[in-house]
This record gives structure tokens, sequence and C-alpha cells, in this order.
């Protein structure tokens, strides 16, 4: 990420403490998630081929859900090389807990540091976040322009229909920063759940497949995408073009601190602590709240928490000139 020259402060490099991940630890958590999913699988199978009321089932996909998005915690961690010391384990795990997202290894490891290394810039929008117009381009658009930025802005949208969109199509295709490296990570990942696929419905039948499947992944993912969202955009948010660009105000102020109960902690692996991430991103998840109450710096007087963290949907728009996220204005400029 490129940025004005500005020295650290001392406490920055105490963050390189908190980096190393323990393998036990690791091992614990890999032990704790899959072990509970599958058994919630077993059950949801079970309630649904013995003709139990469907509502069971789709009882059962809510705790599935959890135990899914923290997957994709675990897989997240895989990518940044922060779950083991060891590379090849990181990549085995990438993979195997990939195919329990849906989502390519190499290939969303690849998109996202990009992301890392583009948040909070103005100039790169769009490489692993959600897409931002500013003001002023939101009134220079058409009015087709800005019904489909609208559209895709709603939370119908992004947090609904996006969710499955995301992980059930968008991850199966390669886009333009996709290498030959990505494109065979993902065509065998591809390849792997089509074969998990293939396997699911000769034993348990498609129905059941999807009575189970598609409940976890759609909850998980709209989990996931708001997680996601509200880590970047939420009211008092950095940004700023390229040239003048802070890589330390970028990571306190660019990246949101989301304080969860403790459960919903458990579950999203501590990625509310996304200002300490995007600080330094090869700190394991297990160590992020350690961190956070080690270092004052890092403690954030407001953050955010479940019941103010739903106003950010509202925030659409970045206006340059006052430096904030805003709503959608009552009426375009556009003539």
């Amino acid at each position: 990420m490129s940025s004005i020259s500005k020295s650290w402060p001392e406490w920055h490099s105490t963050l390189s403490e908190f980096r190393y991940p323990r393998a036990l630890r690791s091992s614990w958590q890999l032990i704790n998630t899959l072990v509970p999913y599958a058994l919630l699988w077993y059950l949801m199978i079970t309630t649904f081929r013995n003709d139990n009321p469907y509502w069971i089932t789709l009882l059962l996909a809510i705790p599935a859900a959890a135990f899914l998005v923290r997957i994709f915690i675990l897989f997240h961690d895989c990518t940044h090389g922060s779950f083991f010391r060891s590379k090849r384990a990181n990549t085995f795990w990438g993979y195997i807990l990939g195919i329990l997202v849906f989502t390519s290894f190499e290939d969303w490891r690849r998109h996202h540091l990009k992301h890392h290394s583009t948040y909070a810039d103005l100039d790169s929008r769009g490489w692993g976040d959600v897409w931002t117009m500013t003001l002023e381009e939101y009134e220079q658009s058409s009015k087709k322009e800005q019904l489909k930025y609208r559209l895709y802005r709603h939370p119908l949208i992004i947090f609904g229909l996006g969710a499955l969109y995301n992980f059930l199509v968008q991850h199966r295709f390669a886009s333009e920063l996709s290498g030959p490296r990505e494109k065979r990570s993902l065509l065998l990942t591809n390849l792997l759940i089509l074969a998990v696929i293939v396997i699911a419905v000769q034993t348990i039948g498609w129905q059941t497949y999807l009575a189970v499947q598609l409940p976890i992944i759609w909850m998980a993912g709209a989990a996931g995408i708001w997680l996601f969202y509200v880590q970047h955009q939420f009211e008092g948010v950095y940004w700023s073009r390229k040239g003048d660009l802070d890589q330390l105000d970028a990571g306190l102020k660019g990246s949101s601190f989301l304080d969860l109960p403790v459960v919903l902690r458990w579950f999203s692996g501590n990625i509310g602590y996304h200002h300490i991430h995007h600080l330094n991103a090869l700190i394991p998840n297990y160590s992020l709240k350690k961190c956070y109450e080690s270092i004052r710096e890092l403690q954030i007087d407001k953050p955010l928490n479940l019941k103010n963290s739903w106003f950010c949907a509202g925030l659409k728009l970045w206006d340059e000139a006052n430096q904030k996220l805003v709503a959608f204005p009552q009426a375009s400029s556009k003539t």
C-alpha cells in the first residue's frame, strides 16, 4: 500500500510479539470447529430424512452456519500463513477448509492480499471489498448506473442474494487478478467440491443435500458479508487518495473494532478486532484479543457493537469533500 512518509510509533513493534501461531492451539480450533459442524450436518440429515418438520432442520442450520463462519475464519488465517508456522500445513488446511466454504485457497488468497494492500485507498477500490462510489461519482453517473449501484447496495441484495451468488457462483470463476497458479487452484477446488456433491447425492440424495447445504451456506454467507461490510463501512472510517494515504491511520481508522458478545466473538474468530488484523495480518485469530488488551493505543473508546453496527447499512457513498460516508442523496442532481 502506497503511503505518505511517517514513522511508526514505538508500540507498533510490539504487535510482532503476538504473531506466532501455536500448533496445539490451532489444532484444537480445528477439532472444536469441524467436529461439531459434522455433528450438526448429521442431525440435519437425520431430521430431514425422517420426515420431521423442516423447521427443525432449519433451526439446526443456525448453529451450523455459525460454525461455517468460524471455518471461514480458520481458512482466512491459513491464507495469511498465520494459522500454522508451516507453510505446507497452512496450504493443506487451506484447501480442505476451502472446500467446505466453497472458496479456492490460492485464488482467494491472491485477492485478499490485494485487499490488504489497497484498503482505505480511494484510487484502488474494489479489490476484495464492498464497491463504494464517491458522492461525486454517483451524482455524475447516468440514471441507469445509479439504479444499478442502488440495487447492488440494497441490504436484500448485498446480504441476501449476494451471499449465495458470492460463494456458489462468483467463487467458481477466475478474475483478471488470477494467475496460472490461482487458476489451477480454482480448478482443483471446483473439482473437489463437485466430487463432494456427487458423493453426497449418491449417499443421501440431492434433495437432502440441498435442504441441508443451501440454508447453511446462505446464513453463513450473509453473516460473513455483514462482518466484512462493517469492517470497512462505518461512521468515521478513514479513506484517502494514494498520495496522501497514511498506513497507520488506515489500520487504526480504516478498519473497525466490532465489539461482539463472547459467544459471537468465538464463532467469528475475533475478526471484530479488525484494525489489529490490518496492522499485522500475521497475528492468529486467537491472539487478537490479548493483543488488544495489552496495547493501550489499540483500544477504541466507542467501538461498533451489535446495535449500532446495523446503521452502517445506511452508508452508501464516500463524500470526499467532507471525508465521510453518507447515505444516498434524497434527489439526484443528475438531470
